[in-house]
């Protein structure tokens, strides 16, 4: 399986944590690591090399040079790094017709092949949106005029590398965010949204993207269908969404206990 990240010098020890989850709970199978990046040290991605390749698979080193994207605009403290997933296309093997994203953020708990495999058919990407109608409905407002159906969350994308080559223009995209940018708060995910959501395909939350914060409700939701064994034994990937996050000293999730295990796995 293909697996494409993103990430700077600072989400290093997240991305072992999350990829020492992937490879514990999908025993058997091989992943090509992806690592897209403009500023990672020698010894960083050595590391990282050495880390993969103990678990049986491998690392494919991305570097992006910073002149492909001198001309595209940026906003306040997002760097052009907001367009690598969107544009992974053009960076990626030919040869790839597919490849899943994931946030350094997240833990896979389960088998990820069945999310792996699901058709994409004339699909650019999968991907999950979180059902807050409030939110929601605040998103639709915010885009507008761009006629968007649900909110997807950009933090897990099975990319349908073959059409994006055919399909996503990057002008496009350099465009919106020029005209837009007053409008945006999360730009690669509002890009997304705008100008892709009706060729993304859904997939669910609670399976692929649960979000770590709305452990209540999911529960309440589902009639407490989707308790902390339904979710142990069924969730695919826990997402830590938002600015607090389970490695940090402050943190106090439903979920924490289950990280610092992993962060314990992975770190010592």
């Amino acid at each position: 399986m293909n697996i494409l990240v993103t990430l700077n010098s600072d989400y290093i020890k997240p991305l072992k944590v999350m990829l020492k989850s992937l490879f514990i709970n999908n025993p058997g199978e091989h992943f090509s690591i992806y690592l897209m990046h403009s500023s990672l040290k020698k010894h960083e991605l050595k590391d990282l090399k050495s880390f993969t390749e103990a678990e049986g698979s491998s690392l494919i080193n991305v570097d992006i040079d910073d002149k492909y994207f001198e001309d595209a605009p940026t906003l306040l403290h997002y760097t052009k790094e907001m367009y690598y997933r969107l544009l992974a296309f053009r960076f990626l093997p030919q040869s790839l017709d597919r490849i899943l994203y994931l946030d350094p953020d997240i833990l896979v708990i389960n088998p990820i092949r069945e999310l792996y495999d699901t058709p994409l058919d004339d699909f650019l990407f999968a991907a999950a949106y979180h059902d807050v109608i409030p939110v929601r409905g605040i998103n639709k407002i915010r885009l507008n005029p761009y006629d968007i159906e649900a909110y997807y969350n950009s933090g897990v994308l099975l990319m349908n590398l073959k059409l994006q080559r055919m399909v996503i223009n990057e002008k496009d995209i350099f465009d919106f965010v020029e005209k837009n940018r007053n409008k945006l708060i999360m730009p690669d995910q509002d890009i997304l949204n705008a100008l892709f959501s009706k060729q993304i395909k859904s997939i669910d939350e609670k399976f692929y993207n649960y979000d770590a914060r709305r452990y209540r409700y999911y529960k309440l939701k589902t009639n407490r269908v989707w308790d902390m064994d339904h979710v142990i034994r069924n969730t695919v990937i826990i997402h830590f969404c938002g600015k607090r996050k389970p490695w940090k000293k402050d943190y106090a999730g439903t979920f924490h206990s289950l990280y610092k295990h992993y962060e314990k796995l992975t770190l010592g």
